[in-house]
């Protein structure tokens, strides 16, 4: 059976909620093709391998003796890489296609995996970051542009089923890194579930039609308006705080979870695996509320209850305790970015393109300098007192936010 009559077989149709009496919504019809399911199964890849050098950190600063900033810059050359990617990708795409960027960033994907567990020495193991961030990050960029094409109207069905497998998959990462130590297979064993799987999906799906970068506008054509509204730039503050608040904790979570609430390192990296557990929740929960309640309300109490959820996380001694403040935070904090992202780009319909683009720059942005910051001041203050920086960022959002559901239009409902 090939891919395109496997995937086929699989896919069914969905609708959305009955609509309640007074409001408006649209029923929508969404059908899951075979390149449908192969960026869900992709950007699950993807997203195992973005999260798995948090719980790799202990091991590789106990073996390389890395200090907490050495540490940090590995995250900072993945956002670098993804940062770089961002700017370079359409260039790459329009002059060799989307289907061969799609299978070759996936490959340099893997490749920087195994030279960041198998590299000797700083220099090799940020460098696989940078090589992971770069040429991975060409992935999801076709992911992306190739879901939105595909399902048109329907994107953000797409879009968020694909970030609930990605959910999942980097939920798996230090589950998969901790159960390896634990096992006495060693913590490098860990990245065999995601290589493996590449192998496979590759072998199977190969064939798959990658939808093609669409060609009605000539290249040379301006996008659009060059400037996009004010309020956006203070979703975009209020995205770029929250995403430097998730990517802190699924960075450094593991080791404040062995140095300060007291667990051995290996159930600590496995632990770190409650965090995404949570995201999935939560973007499961938030994705039905979007039907029922506009996205600023939405957003500012998913802020609201990763406070409460980050102070608990920081501020116990408890371990128990510990654990679940990071659940809490992670309920919240993982929808800062669906939400900002619905609510940033329903500004502009027209410049939703640029909108998205500039959002792509800010998530890498806070993903490049919250962490190696944090490891910075660790090395100066300690972990814990470091990790009040997450405090004084998830208060700038409440308040930024605040300012924007002031001065916004928010779209009456919009689905996540």
């Amino acid at each position: 059976m090939t891919a395109e009559k496997w995937f086929a077989a699989n896919t069914n149709t969905v609708s959305s909620a009955e609509p309640l009496p007074a409001v408006n919504v649209i029923q929508v019809q969404f059908r899951r093709s075979s390149f449908t399911w192969l960026a869900y199964v992709m950007l699950g890849f993807y997203a195992f391998l973005q999260a798995a050098p948090g719980p790799l950190m202990p091991f590789l600063r106990a073996e390389n003796d890395y200090s907490y900033t050495v540490g940090g810059l590995h995250f900072s050359a993945f956002a670098l890489g993804m940062m770089a990617a961002g700017l370079t990708a359409e260039l790459v795409v329009r002059r060799f296609g989307r289907k061969p960027v799609f299978w070759v960033g996936a490959a340099g994907m893997a490749a920087g995996a195994v030279l960041l567990a198998l590299g000797a020495g700083a220099l090799a193991t940020i460098g696989a970051a940078l090589m992971m961030g770069l040429v991975g990050s060409h992935v999801l960029v076709v992911i992306q542009a190739g879901l939105a094409d595909h399902h048109g109207s329907s994107r953000a069905v797409a879009l968020t089923e694909a970030n609930v497998m990605a959910s999942l998959c980097a939920g798996l990462a230090p589950l998969s890194v901790g159960l390896a130590a634990r096992w006495q297979l060693g913590w490098r064993a860990g990245l065999l579930l995601p290589l493996v799987g590449l192998a496979l999906i590759a072998a199977f799906a190969w064939r798959t039609h990658v939808p093609p970068r669409p060609t009605a506008r000539p290249a040379d054509d301006p996008v659009g308006p060059a400037t996009l509204p004010s309020v956006f730039w203070l979703f975009w503050i209020v995205l770029v705080l929250g995403v430097s608040v998730e990517w802190s904790l699924v960075y450094w979570g593991a080791a404040f979870l062995e140095q300060v609430g007291g667990l051995p390192v290996e159930l600590a990296a496995a632990t770190m695996s409650v965090f995404f557990i949570a995201a999935v929740i939560g973007r499961l929960l938030v994705s039905r509320l979007a039907r029922q309640v506009t996205t600023s309300p939405l957003l500012l109490a998913n802020l609201l209850l990763s406070l409460i959820g980050f102070l608990l996380f920081w501020l116990a001694r408890v371990p128990a305790l510990n654990v679940l403040g990071l659940f809490l935070a992670g309920l919240g904090i993982s929808n800062v970015f669906p939400l900002g992202l619905a609510a940033a780009t329903g500004l502009d319909p027209e410049q939703s393109d640029r909108a998205s683009a500039r959002i792509l720059l800010g998530g890498g942005l806070a993903i490049f300098g919250a962490p190696f910051v944090l490891g910075w001041l660790a090395d100066r203050i300690g972990l814990a007192a470091g990790y009040g920086t997450s405090l004084v960022l998830i208060l700038l959002a409440i308040a930024v936010m605040l300012v924007a559901s002031r001065f916004s239009r928010a779209p009456a409902r919009q689905a996540v």
